[in-house]
């Protein structure tokens, strides 16, 4: 008796079943640098249109994280996949290589022996410590399977990198936007150095809150009776509220509303001034029992009246301020020119001393009395202390609230006068030689209407996040107090002092920089950094010194677009996307934004798009304090890189993302499930040759035609998702079609002519060709997301192709729209609802045993109108449909009635179906009709 399973046409393919990504992954990428894949991708796409995406440079001075797979990962989808809509998409990666993290990690490592190294040797070592992680960085994000010009990165610490930083300073400074001036900036005492407002992280901070009591000065009595003589020979007061003690000593005002209501209660034999709206909130806070108002006034009439400092026998002035409200506190801000934004602003109007007796290392200088030496934090016991000594203190408390903290070494900063330099946000700037000024206006209005105007900000809300932050930003403070970045080259007057900043000046350094890097600020001659004629503009000298402070590392990573996009030829400026997290609308966004505005007039980017970040399962923040952090390398080795690059498709990066083992085990299933899909379809195709097989539409079965028509709307919708970045909607529309479209339906309906019909029939060749139009869709569609399993795939298709599907296309728009079938789609949807109704009917006789497989039974429908018409129409094709072995069609009332039973006959020994009579002829016992017929077939071929 012959093995009917042999004559079978069975499915059989090198697509291995089992994906071990862990090992096929860095086999197939290091074929893919074997061949020169992103070289070979270029070639490809000479000459198609431009679309550049201009890779934000990651900090070089660790181990990637999730975060930096996820932001590459999305990146290298929008690349790989504008590659695949046919545009010219390189990706040219870079590295942020100066700053202080790098700083801080060199001089850890050096210990004592940088005591010994001049600024210069010091930069090479930390040069040598970024050039280390960009090896590694560099690793890890191939192993990921991003495509890119690894062996050309750009880095900001090259020469030309620096020089071209410097050049992009001079073009601010010869347009008159920057300034050095001695203000009130966000001062980490711990890394010594003042801080962007991208670089301050607000976070849980427990501070100490305090009530303190003003007395009205001597000189000011008869001024303030004059105009409320109600307090005329009374012992008056003003109260004030902060959470900030240490600037007490620092104090030299007292600021109101000048329209805020204010009211002198009686208390104790005194009057003390408080807000008439927060007095009983803060008699119940202090625990203070407030009289009746002896008068009440307005906020103007207490403007340049003077109180005694609480501490000091010095006087605070009386000043007015719109920024003053009742949100909290007294009504009365206590003024610290030094040490706030809105106080300094304050004090200028007053005419007050921007006074900030603190050292670099947050400690109160010499001069200050009763807490010389002390850092401030630490002062603050001994400030409340002396305070409650003199009689000054109403109330004291631990307040909780969120404070700004560094974001490199995450200790609390203050807010710190020194002398910084600035790019001017505001203020009308000198009409550079392009004239672009006369149309951009400030800085800040030219920035706002750019946001506005000319850029697409994906989701939506970047628009207003980064709107609302540069709307409120104050001045740029460009530069920092340490030793590895770009210098400011700025030279100070040895005569008078004067700070000399000019854009001959800096187009001097930046050819320095150009041939020897910006190390030579720190070794070179300092002849070689004067434009020749120079002289001080305040008192004519010709002798300087170098300054020593560097540029913002924001300004640094803001000129990318100025150093890298201009220099690459395969690149454009502006870029088309700019691709970060949240974070970036107050970072690089931003600082690109300006420096674009600044040396172009008009913004680097034509998009943004953002991404969230990362909680765990239940929510929380990921830390390694509560151990719930998932690192790459811990997934590549548990599952592989396609199973991060699939989730980070499936999730939804416009906001917080969630990650944990059941999640990537969701991820891994999902993935198997379209892995093997792919892998059947595949399988069906070892003997099809597409150049002899591959038959035309209309000689395709219904079926055939039904499949195609939804494999084409699916694959609409995602090419449309691909142009919109909606990667979730793409793996959701992908996932669909695999498993319920083609697993659960398509694949399963065409088994038996596949297996059982002659090879060579054109009923089989109709369903192989329909399986290689969708897998060789699939290959290309999924090689974004997919990039090593689309290739694995790639390479069994029969046909002569490409040699890797990266440098092939997406399937054509106008393929797909010809696939489009309406009327034949709605009549199949309805029979696929008929045949859901069928596969419960045939569920439950399998469970009653009435029936085994699906093809020992027998279906009668009864349906009436347009159900039987449909089904009359189709009544050939139902068996294959239900998967049944006969379908009987009989008029019917109302609804279709489904009705099972088991099949009359005998079943064939090969093909399984239950059919009246088989063959008894020698060789082909046991035999139906149909398997004899394609036996012969067969034996012909």
């Amino acid at each position: 008796m012959p093995e009917w399973k042999d004559t079978l046409n069975l499915p059989r393919t090198t697509f291995p079943m089992k994906a071990n990504l862990q090992t096929a992954e860095p086999e197939m990428i290091a074929w893919w640098d074997e061949i020169g894949l992103y070289d070979r991708i270029r070639e490809a796409r000479a000459g198609a249109p431009k679309f550049v995406l201009h890779d934000g440079p990651p900090y070089a001075n660790g181990q990637i994280h999730v975060g930096t797979a996820l932001n590459k990962i999305l990146k290298d989808l929008i690349v790989k996949s504008r590659t695949m809509a046919g545009y010219d998409s390189p990706y040219v990666p870079g590295y942020d290589c100066h700053g202080l993290p790098i700083e801080l990690k060199v001089d850890r490592e050096l210990g004592p022996k940088k005591r010994q190294m001049t600024v210069a040797e010091f930069r090479r070592a930390c040069r040598a410590y970024a050039n280390r992680y960009i090896g590694v960085m560099t690793d890890e994000f191939k192993r990921l399977g991003v495509t890119g010009d690894w062996d050309h990165p750009y880095l900001t610490m090259n020469f030309r990198y620096q020089a071209a930083i410097a050049r992009a300073l001079g073009r601010f400074v010869d347009r008159g936007l920057v300034y050095k001036g001695k203000k009130p900036v966000h001062w980490c005492i711990h890394c010594r150095t003042a801080l962007a407002e991208a670089e301050v992280e607000y976070e849980d901070h427990t501070s100490p809150s305090i009530y303190v009591e003003f007395p009205l000065d001597e000189d000011s009595r008869r001024e303030l009776a004059s105009r409320v003589p109600e307090v005329a020979n009374r012992n008056v007061s003003v109260l004030i509220w902060t959470t900030t003690p240490w600037t007490i000593p620092s104090n030299l005002a007292v600021a109101f509303h000048p329209e805020l209501v204010y009211g002198a209660y009686e208390h104790d034999g005194r009057v003390v001034i408080i807000a008439e709206a927060l007095a009983a909130r803060v008699a119940a806070e202090s625990k203070r029992e407030l009289g009746a108002p002896v008068v009440r006034m307005q906020g103007d009439q207490l403007e340049r009246i003077r109180f005694q400092h609480p501490l000091y026998a010095r006087s605070s002035l009386g000043v007015l301020a719109d920024y003053v409200t009742l949100e909290q506190g007294t009504g009365a801000v206590h003024t610290a020119p030094g040490h706030g934004a809105d106080d300094y602003l304050t004090g200028l109007k007053y005419g007050l001393e921007i006074y900030a007796p603190v050292t670099a290392d947050g400690r109160f200088t010499d001069d200050v009395q009763l807490f010389a030496g002390e850092r401030v934090f630490d002062a603050n016991p001994a400030i409340v202390e002396a305070l409650t000594e003199r009689g000054r203190l109403w109330h004291y408390e631990p307040y909780e609230h969120t404070y700004p903290h560094c974001w490199r070494c995450h200790n609390p900063v203050i807010f710190l006068a020194t002398s910084q330099w600035f790019v001017r946000m505001d203020g009308e700037p000198s009409v550079g030689p392009d004239g672009l000024d006369e149309e951009l206006g400030t800085l800040r209005d030219a920035a706002l209407r750019a946001i506005d105007r000319d850029v697409r900000w994906i989701p939506a809300w970047g628009r207003d996040r980064i709107f609302n932050m540069v709307a409120n930003r104050p001045d740029w403070c460009i530069s920092r107090q340490r030793a590895w970045g770009v210098p400011i080259p700025a030279l100070d007057c040895t005569a008078c002092g004067e700070a000399i900043l000019t854009a001959a000046l800096v187009e001097q350094a930046a050819s320095v920089f150009d041939e020897y890097g910006a190390d030579a600020w720190y070794e070179r001659p300092i002849e070689e950094f004067v434009p020749e004629g120079l002289v001080c503009p305040s008192c004519g000298g010709s002798s300087f010194e170098r300054e020593s402070n560097i540029l913002d590392v924001w300004f640094d990573s803001g000129s990318s677009h100025e150093a890298v996009l201009p220099f690459r030829r395969e690149l454009t400026w502006p870029a088309d996307l700019y691709l970060e997290g949240s974070d970036q609308h107050r970072g690089w966004f931003q600082s690109s934004l300006l420096v674009g505005l600044g040396t172009r007039g008009a913004p680097p980017f034509r998009a943004v798009l953002t991404h969230g970040f990362f909680v765990d399962e239940e929510g929380r923040k990921m830390s390694k304090s509560l151990g719930n952090t998932i690192e790459p390398d811990e997934i590549i080795a548990k599952s592989g890189a396609e199973t991060i690059r699939l989730w980070t498709a499936m999730v939804d990066y416009r906001e917080e993302m969630r990650l944990g083992p059941e999640i990537l085990a969701r991820v891994v299933e999902a993935y198997r499930k379209i892995r093997n899909t792919c892998r059947i379809l595949v399988a069906n195709l070892y003997d099809f040759d597409p150049a002899r097989d591959l038959l035309p539409r209309e000689q395709l079965d219904a079926v055939d035609r039904y499949a195609l028509a939804r494999y084409a709307d699916t694959m609409t919708r995602v090419l449309r998702a691909y142009d919109e970045y909606d990667f979730q909607a793409i793996v959701h529309a992908l996932t669909a079609l695999t498993t319920v479209e083609l697993s659960a339906f398509y694949v399963d309906v065409t088994k038996d002519r596949l297996y059982t019909l002659a090879a060579e029939s054109k009923s089989r060749r109709a369903a192989q060709t329909t399986m290689y139009v969708m897998v060789d869709g699939l290959a290309r569609i999924l090689a974004p997301v997919l990039p090593v399993t689309a290739d694995q795939l790639w390479k069994v298709l029969p046909g002569t192709r490409e040699e890797t599907v990266h440098v092939a296309s997406f399937p054509e728009p106008a393929a797909l729209e010809a696939l489009a079938e309406p009327a034949l789609v709605a009549e199949w949807d309805r029979l696929l609802e008929i045949r859901a109704a069928v596969n419960v009917e045939l569920e439950r006789q399998r469970k009653e045993k009435v029936i085994g497989t699906s093809l020992g039974a027998a279906v009668t429908l009864r349906a009436a109108g347009d159900d039987l018409a449909l089904l009359e129409r189709y009544r050939n094709e139902l068996p294959a449909l239900f998967i049944v072995s006969a379908v009987t069609v009989l008029p019917g009332d109302g609804e279709v009635r489904v009705e099972t039973s088991r099949a009359a006959g005998v079943k064939c020994d090969r093909c399984w179906r239950v059919v009246s009579s088989v063959s008894g002829e020698p060789g082909r016992e046991g035999l139906c009709e149909r398997c004899v017929e394609a036996l012969a077939e067969a034996v012909q071929s």
